[in-house]
């Protein structure tokens, strides 16, 4: 038996990339998070870290080595010793 195929539901293709990624926020105190970019999109980032203040709905203040403006938290995931954070970026 195969197991089932999975469909891409992405509406826009990402790419690797690297570097510092920097995000901001207040809650209630302001708080900055360094992390490590993982990948991008025409409209996103996914950033690795390790911080587990973030939470999905929030809008945050970021930059990295493409852009710089405000993003929307979209998911978190722990993955082994680190969380990744999903964005979806509302201004540049």
């Amino acid at each position: 038996m195969t197991a089932p195929s999975v469909r891409e539901k992405r509406r826009e293709t990402r790419r690797p990339a690297a570097g510092a990624v920097r995000v901001s926020f207040s809650n209630p105190q302001p708080l900055e998070i360094h992390g490590r970019l993982l990948d991008l999109s025409a409209s996103g980032f996914r950033m690795a870290h390790g911080c587990t203040s973030l939470v999905a709905g929030q809008v945050v203040q970021f930059t990295h080595v493409e852009a710089a403006g405000w993003a929307q938290v979209m998911w978190n995931r722990i993955v082994e010793d680190r969380v990744e954070t999903g964005f979806l970026v509302v201004e540049r």
